[in-house]
């Protein structure tokens, strides 16, 4: 079977009829219905059209919608007994990118199968999630405030302002406007992404940036900066979340050029050819190592160049080669799909969760579901079938 095949193989072994599990391999804690798992999963199937998938992504919305929090929060996962579900909102801390995932699935399930019913059946628990959002700014300032721990990230030393939230805030109050006139709403997107733009970046024609102080240390850089939080900025790139900038365009064409110019030379300096999650590594010398090394529940993972510290993640990169369509740069996204396949293929297609950047060698768990969703989701964006952004 092609690459394509076996992507979508391991995505019907793990759609079940509570929705997607995060892994096929038999590990308790991966064999759970989890929020940015399910849905990324999802979008793969929305793009590629299996009505088996698409049936799992719906019950994937329907679990995590089911078990919303009378607060809003979304669970990070939910663990079925039977009929007896376990829910979890997160470990050390809680998820905030939970919630606009969420808002996300329902949405591109709702526009890429034309079920509005679906999404008008969802729209108050869409509604308690924005408002959530809106509360975790604290200060009312338009950008929210993430503990460690609090996303996709959860062994990584960024909190604060993370650029990562913001950006899939933004992108969840796209996806609800293009549904829902809002004109509160559609000033506070505005009014978020003008925030990103004019304080993720060294730009001094910025009048008023949130942190003055901070940003008058801030180093030029390329790309789009990991974090802003009242102590400084953490300067580190983001491979996830300057995707999800290319993907919605944030900034100028001069801004978006400038990116790819300096991920695609970070994609040639390392022998994998791909992006790695979080740039550069944290070393046992450096000062954030003590915020890295304490970060995790039972193991360490965060070695350098694995997981978080610098590995490479082929969902992460799937992510990559769409922004990069999203700025017709077809080739580089081309290229970055075969670097995926060729990882997802080591070991007889065991599609491990990432690799370190540094050896090649597998990291995580094997026959991971997003891994698979990375491809599929590239893959058919190469093939001009889009997401709503």
């Amino acid at each position: 079977m092609t690459s394509y095949q076996n992507s979508i193989e391991l995505l019907k072994k793990v759609a079940t009829e509570r929705g997607f599990l995060a892994s096929a391999n038999d590990i308790t804690n991966y064999r759970r219905v989890w929020a940015r798992d399910g849905v990324i999963c999802g979008l793969a199937a929305l793009l590629d059209g299996d009505k088996i998938l698409i049936e799992a992504f719906k019950q994937t919305l329907i679990t995590l919608g089911n078990h919303q929090h009378e607060r809003g929060m979304i669970p990070s996962n939910v663990h079925f007994d039977g009929d007896t579900p376990s829910i979890s909102f997160g470990g050390l801390a809680g998820r905030v990118d939970t919630v606009a995932w969420f808002i996300i699935g329902v949405c591109q399930y709702a526009y890429k199968t034309g079920d509005h019913h679906f999404f008008n059946s969802y729209k108050p628990h869409i509604k308690k999630g924005l408002a959530l959002q809106h509360s975790w700014e604290y200060n009312d300032g338009d950008l929210m405030y993430v503990p460690r721990s609090g996303n996709w990230a959860d062994e990584y030393p960024t909190q604060g302002f993370i650029l990562y939230d913001q950006l899939l805030r933004v992108w969840a109050l796209r996806c609800y406007l293009h549904f829902e006139k809002d004109e509160g709403l559609q000033k506070k997107e505005q009014a978020i992404t003008k925030k990103i733009i004019d304080n993720y970046k060294k730009n001094s024609q910025v009048k008023n940036p949130y942190h003055p102080k901070a940003i008058q240390t801030l180093e030029p850089t390329a790309y789009w900066v990991a974090s802003l939080e009242p102590a400084g900025y953490q300067t580190q790139f983001d491979a996830f979340a300057n995707s999800l900038a290319l993907l919605l365009k944030i900034g100028s064409k001069e801004d978006q050029e400038q990116l790819i110019r300096y991920s695609d030379a970070l994609c040639a300096k390392l022998p994998l050819g791909l992006l790695p999650a979080f740039w550069p590594v944290i070393n046992k010398e450096d000062s954030d190592w003590k915020w890295l090394v304490n970060n995790c529940k039972y193991e360490f993972r965060n070695y350098p160049y694995e997981f978080h510290n610098g590995g490479t993640w082929q969902m992460v990169n799937g992510f990559y080669g769409i922004g990069l369509l999203a700025n017709n740069a077809f080739a580089k996204a081309e290229n970055i799909l075969h670097q995926i396949n060729v990882l997802n293929e080591k070991e007889e297609g065991s599609f491990y969760e990432n690799f370190n950047s540094k050896t090649g060698d597998p990291n995580g768990v094997p026959f991971c579901a997003w891994s698979a969703a990375g491809s599929v989701l590239l893959e058919q964006s190469l093939q001009n079938n889009k997401l709503l952004t």
